[in-house]
């Protein structure tokens, strides 16, 4: 269990340092999340990215577009 939490967290940390580098002007998907997680050595799928995201509370990428 201390394992699993310490991957999650790893897993949280990987994605918010992601979204929060992303060009806002052209935000990733929930699928170039897992991609680029995927890059980084986190095989996850696109529904565990997007639980993640709402457990941070990050929006979807249409949401976290700024002009």
């Amino acid at each position: 269990q201390v394992v699993e939490r310490k991957l999650a967290r790893a897993i949280e940390n990987v994605l918010k340092e992601i979204v929060d580098g992303e060009d806002k002007r052209k935000p990733y998907t929930d699928d170039e999340l897992v991609e680029l997680m995927n890059k980084k050595g986190y095989q996850i799928a696109r529904r565990t990215i997007a639980k993640y995201r709402q457990l941070l509370d990050i929006p979807v990428a249409r949401l976290r577009r700024e002009v």
